[in-house]
């Protein structure tokens, strides 16, 4: 019994010892590694250089799921809310910011062309974040675009009122299976009406001017605009358009796509828009060939102002004008100067959203000006 005790005691010493043996080796290692190797302290500034995988990336304020898109200069200082593009277009699907210092986690920063300066000095950043989009905004005609040298080739996606941009910015009528039965006809206490407020020659008006002035021989206008030195008041824009048989939508220079409020304005109205711009086609694209009157369609100023003459006799050759009410809405365009490029940049905020793939535009200025 003895010799058994001794042996039972002798094997729990060695348990003992061998597990004390462990603990303290356990207790050496953690201590060593916590004295080695300290857990990483955040740094901010470092985040902004991990680029490979933008998941990795926190973001203060960054909505779940939606790009960052950063206006990195208002355009001519016309600022609004971004919530804006939500209250007026129902888009919330990206996260708008003019906050600067988020320019490394920016998705998608949008550059306004007639705010570069032609050093190109006050352009964003380089090298830019290779994640990173750079979107070209410009909603002026060719006529009317200075060509800064060192943009051909520096920019993603172009954004412009042309079709074949790759964020297009228009109003676009809604279509309807069921006949529309609100729509009326508006009252009509004008024949024409017309609102300038741009004459300076420079700016390509010459051709409307002098269509104008040989074309109001014929027929009574009615002026508006600081061009006239008759100001329309914001709020007075949609019931004048409204009171007008007719509506001159003369853009000041023509080129392809290039017409836009001039004449959304009258068709949401319930006015007939009387068009001058590029050729009938393409007003077609995106308007029922019905639904204006070009001034091309006729040989000369007189002929139109007799045809419209007409028209105002004949109500039931006016109202076939309104046909196309029956199955297509068009939607009133914000009017204020300072929300002249809401719907732009809200269109780039759906469109990145919607669009996440890569792309490079090749001869900036080849594509605008061809």
């Amino acid at each position: 019994m003895s010799n058994a005790n001794g042996t039972s005691l002798l094997r729990l010493g060695v348990i003992l010892l061998m597990a004390g043996v462990i603990s303290l080796s356990v207790v050496f290692f953690w201590f060593s590694l916590s004295n080695n190797c300290p857990s990483p302290v955040f740094r901010p500034d470092r985040y902004s250089q991990i680029i490979a995988d933008k998941s990795s990336r926190p973001l203060a304020n960054k909505a779940e799921g939606k790009p960052l898109v950063l206006l990195w200069v208002w355009p001519q200082d016309y600022r609004f809310e971004f919530s804006d593009c939500k209250r007026f277009f129902n888009i919330d699907n990206c996260q708008l910011t003019d906050d600067r210092s988020l320019y490394n986690d920016a998705d998608d920063v949008i550059v306004y062309h007639r705010n570069i300066s032609k050093d190109l000095s006050n352009l964003p950043p380089s090298p830019r974040p290779p994640f990173q989009r750079w979107i070209w905004l410009h909603l002026e005609s060719p006529t009317n675009t200075k060509i800064i040298p060192g943009l051909e080739n520096l920019f993603n996606l172009t954004l412009s009122y042309r079709q074949d941009a790759d964020i297009p910015v228009r109003m676009r009528l809604i279509t309807s299976k069921e006949p529309n039965k609100d729509f009326v006809i508006p009252k009509k206490d004008k024949l024409v009406c017309w609102i300038v407020s741009n004459n300076n020659s420079t700016t390509g008006v010459d051709r409307r001017n002098d269509f104008f002035k040989e074309f109001s021989k014929y027929i009574q206008v009615t002026l508006f605009g600081k061009a006239y030195a008759r100001f329309l008041n914001y709020t007075d824009y949609y019931p004048t358009l409204a009171s007008c048989k007719f509506y001159l939508a003369l853009e000041n220079s023509v080129h392809k796509d290039y017409f836009m409020e001039k004449i959304n304005g009258p068709l949401a109205a319930g006015t007939v828009p009387v068009v001058l711009g590029p050729p009938r086609r393409n007003y077609e694209n995106y308007y029922p060939a019905e639904s204006f009157i070009h001034v091309d369609d006729f040989p000369d100023e007189r002929s139109l102002a007799m045809y419209l003459l007409q028209l105002d006799r004949d109500e039931n050759a006016y109202h076939q004008y309104f046909n196309w009410r029956k199955h297509l809405t068009p939607s009133p365009h914000l009017i204020l100067q300072t929300q002249e490029f809401i719907l732009a940049i809200c269109t780039a905020c759906d469109h990145v959203a919607r669009h996440r793939e890569y792309k490079e535009v090749h001869d900036l200025y080849d594509w605008y000006f061809r």
